[in-house]
């Protein structure tokens, strides 16, 4: 019972979209109506407000850090274990992909995921964000970034943890996630459609 408690919590949190919060915010239009329609950093940017797009990175990642940090922290007296860890990552993804607060219409999780591989273990999260910036820097594409470093994910925790270790699973499973919300970025990557970091919405 206390397991899905917490899973439950992880998914309100995660079902906080600072996308939509932060543009509403600073008087911008809602990040679905333009660019790619995905509410997310990247999608702000294209507002050309670096502050509001830069809150909204901050403010995704954190959701997912803090979801995982509560269940470490806290979980352990209520009989948490890492079955339980496993849930909650899945379950604060879960809601930024699919938030009960914005009609189920969320972003494709890339800053909320590395906000979950920083609280997991640190050295994950950084491994993950330098493949992910070593990727954007050389082509741009911010969705290419994600992609790879989604692939490198599960293999650098299972480096880190090996492979019987039940999160793996979660690790795993989130990737796959993020792939899937990125079928349409990489049917545009593969005929040149897609959008360059950086660029103005039309």
């Amino acid at each position: 019972m206390n397991t899905v408690l917490f899973a439950l919590a992880a998914y309100l949190i995660g079902s906080v979209s600072f996308a939509v919060v932060v543009s509403k915010l600073f008087g911008l239009s809602d990040p679905r109506t333009y660019g790619s329609g995905n509410p997310g950093a990247t999608n702000v940017l294209r507002s050309g407000n670096k502050k509001a797009a830069v809150l909204t990175l901050l403010g995704d990642g954190f959701k997912g850090w803090l979801a995982v940090w509560l269940a470490y922290k806290f979980g352990p007296r209520f009989g948490i274990e890492d079955s339980g860890i496993a849930l909650v990552v899945l379950a604060v993804f879960l809601g930024h992909l699919w938030p009960v607060f914005f009609r189920f219409v969320g972003g494709k999780g890339v800053a909320t995921a590395l906000g979950i591989l920083l609280a997991l273990n640190i050295w994950l999260g950084l491994a993950t964000l330098a493949t992910w910036v070593v990727v954007a820097f050389a082509f741009r594409y911010s969705s290419l970034a994600a992609l790879v470093a989604a692939i490198f994910a599960p293999f650098y925790y299972g480096l880190l943890f090996g492979s019987e270790d039940g999160i793996l699973l979660a690790v795993l499973a989130m990737s796959v996630l993020l792939v899937y919300r990125h079928s349409k970025n990489i049917a545009n990557l593969l005929t040149g459609k897609e959008s360059r970091i950086g660029a103005k919405k039309r």
